[in-house]
């Protein structure tokens, strides 16, 4: 039997400052460059969920996609949109908000959450030109 992936995407905008504690000031300004300014900056992201599973022969989806959207929004976007990803975030404390670790952070939000389906895919768009995508092996 084929196994089903859909996807969701969500938008959401957030600032953040890329910097170590672990890194002096000027180690901090020559990795990160600009998006190391203490003032921040922002991005308007997007965010690809793919959920993987059987189609249900009853209802012919894998995962109703209100209920995916609702999830999303409840683990996720709400708790990052217009927020400061370094100040704001309870499960971002700690965490340096690099696209890839954001990626993996979100993963662990949704992760065992999904009523049907696993997670398959996270795939994080910061800007046009910068994605990060986490896959289930």
């Amino acid at each position: 039997m084929p196994v089903c992936r859909i996807t969701r995407v969500e938008d959401f905008c957030a600032s953040h400052r890329l910097h170590s504690p672990h890194l002096s000031e000027e180690e901090n300004r020559a990795l990160y460059g600009k998006c190391n300014n203490p003032n921040g900056h922002g991005h308007n992201y997007r965010l690809h969920v793919t959920v993987q599973g059987p189609v249900d022969p009853a209802t012919g989806m894998l995962i109703e996609l209100n209920q995916l959207a609702a999830l999303i929004r409840e683990c996720i976007t709400d708790q990052v949109d217009h927020f400061n990803l370094n100040v704001d975030v309870p499960f971002l404390a700690g965490v340096i908000p690099t696209a890839e670790n954001l990626c993996l952070a979100f993963w662990r939000q949704l992760d065992g959450r999904l009523p049907v389906g696993e997670l398959y895919e996270l795939r994080l768009e910061e800007t046009g030109r910068n994605i990060v995508a986490l896959c289930r092996d």
